[in-house]
């Protein structure tokens, strides 16, 4: 196989990542999933691989502590559908 100088984040992330990827412990991103603030995993043979852009924008949707990103970007949907 030809190596490549460039070097590409994985896409698909195990259970372990996925919770370090996103900033929280197994246990707390195995209830994110099932209470639907994080993505299921896609089926890869028997094996549980999330998806790293599904998981930014999951994250994303989190509500901010400040709620300053929210109103961004409500704002900014707003501003999009007035044009």
């Amino acid at each position: 196989m030809k190596s490549d100088a460039i070097s590409y984040p994985p896409r698909g992330l195990s259970r372990d990542e996925a919770a370090r990827y996103v900033g929280v412990g197994s246990t707390l991103f195995d209830e994110m999933v099932a209470d639907g603030r994080m993505p299921r995993p896609k089926q890869v043979n028997s094996r549980a691989v999330w998806d790293r852009v599904a998981l930014d924008i999951a994250f994303t949707s989190l509500p901010d502590k400040s709620n300053d990103l929210q109103k961004l970007l409500e704002r900014s949907r707003l501003d999009g559908s007035r044009k």
